[in-house]
């Protein structure tokens, strides 16, 4: 003869309700596979805030960006865009031409990342 506990439980007469939620689980075993483990909720990942970056250099910035970039020990499209809140683009445009003009002077020139320093600073 066969095992006892191999057949299934006799089935409980169910009302509509339990037949609905019955179909539910059902379906939801399905798809999670295995049926017994908690669906994986997926988080809304980290948002980083949205900041209002400049796009075209007004008076005031420009004015702004030639009075202070040239104090700077470290001058980079990044450091710039940040303090100025302009965007990186503009700020790579501010650098050639500060450096054009003799007010900081590069370090190192990559495709991709220009560092520059002050130009008054001595031997750093």
């Amino acid at each position: 003869g066969r095992l006892q506990s191999a057949r299934m439980p006799p089935k409980v007469p169910q009302g509509k309700e339990g037949k609905n939620a019955a179909a539910a689980k059902a379906q939801k075993a399905g798809k999670e596979g295995g049926g017994k483990a908690k669906k994986k909720k997926w988080s809304k990942g980290k948002q980083k805030e949205k900041l209002n970056a400049a796009v075209f250099f007004d008076k005031n910035l420009y004015e702004k960006l030639k009075k202070d970039v040239p104090n700077y020990k470290l001058i980079t499209p990044s450091v710039i865009s940040e303090r100025m809140k302009c965007n990186a683009s503009m700020a790579r445009r501010a650098l050639k031409d500060l450096e054009l003009k003799g007010m900081i002077k590069p370090i190192m020139k990559h495709a991709t990342q220009v560092i520059y320093t002050r130009a008054l600073a001595g031997s750093e």
